[in-house]
């Protein structure tokens, strides 16, 4: 568990599958995805990320108030086998609609970083999104993330589309 200021980031547990099947089904949380997904295609993320704790320690966490109430989530994952990156770890967030702008997402993405690079000794942690997610490439700016277009890429995904991904790059403080 990683608490903030005004957050807690934890493991998941059961009873989140609800929620995070409904932060899946907003069409405009979802729209730099493409669309929402249904709730086998959000359970099999939440397996995974549910997984990925048990395999690496860390994982996109399950991001809640201080009170307990749901907010979405943000964390650090392997990147998928296969990935137009090639092998690499990175951070991502997905928050509920009613949240956006009031900077959890800054907040819990900078403990999230702190985290994998300090406890979990990770060395890069790669960040990308589309050239018209705004919002993330400002969280991606507030965290002191690196653009690096050399590492831009596009991808053709099944179902998907072609997805075209910029590049920001985090490496632990120097101290």
């Amino acid at each position: 568990m990683i608490d903030t200021p005004r957050t807690r980031l934890r493991c998941w547990a059961e009873d989140d599958r609800d929620s995070f099947a409904a932060l899946h089904a907003d069409p405009e949380v979802m729209h730099d995805y493409g669309r929402p997904i249904d709730r086998a295609a959000s359970d099999a993320k939440f397996d995974r990320y549910a997984g990925a704790f048990q395999q690496y320690g860390f994982c996109r966490w399950a991001l809640e108030t201080r009170d307990g109430d749901f907010l979405g989530y943000v964390g650090v994952m392997p990147g998928f086998k296969d990935h137009p990156l090639g092998p690499h770890f990175e951070i991502g967030w997905r928050l509920r609609r009613t949240i956006w702008g009031q900077g959890y997402a800054t907040e819990a993405a900078k403990a999230a970083l702190h985290d994998a690079f300090t406890r979990c000794g990770l060395t890069e942690i790669l960040a990308y999104t589309g050239p018209d997610n705004l919002r993330s490439q400002g969280v991606m700016t507030r965290l002191d993330l690196k653009r690096d277009p050399s590492r831009d890429v596009t991808a053709v995904y099944s179902g998907l589309g072609t997805w075209h991904y910029w590049v920001w790059v985090a490496h632990p403080p120097v101290s």
